[in-house]
């Protein structure tokens, strides 16, 4: 029997890391292309992001570069790091699970992951 391919591990990356980027983790939480996880920049995030972190991501997304300068802070943090980094431009107005912010990150996410559950093997 032939080995399934390796999921893609995918970082979703915001402020805190109590709603953007959790949020987006649960939307493709389950879906069997990707291992997922989230963290955030600021000292006070639930999970704080580091460099082992950083390199377990094979595509790295930021809620928003402009109000947020996500990936200028992990350019400077991190800069032996290369990884693709996507700008998802989610400002940090809503809760998370709120039902607009799935909305936005679907609509954000499709065109780099398509719909979460849509590669299932």
């Amino acid at each position: 029997m032939l080995e399934p391919p390796p999921r893609e591990r995918i970082l979703f990356v915001c402020t805190a890391n109590v709603d953007r980027s959790p949020t987006a983790e649960a939307l493709y939480a389950a879906d069997g292309r990707y291992e997922v996880r989230s963290a955030g920049t600021a000292p006070f995030a639930t999970v704080p992001i580091d460099r082992e972190l950083l390199l377990w991501a094979d595509r790295v997304f930021v809620m928003s570069e402009a109000e947020d300068h996500h990936r200028t802070w992990l350019r400077l943090r991190f800069p032996d790091v290369q990884r693709e980094v996507v700008d998802l431009d989610v400002p940090d107005c809503w809760r998370r699970g709120d039902p607009r912010l799935v909305e936005l990150l679907l609509r954000r996410l499709q065109p780099h992951l398509g719909r979460p559950g849509a590669g299932r093997p």
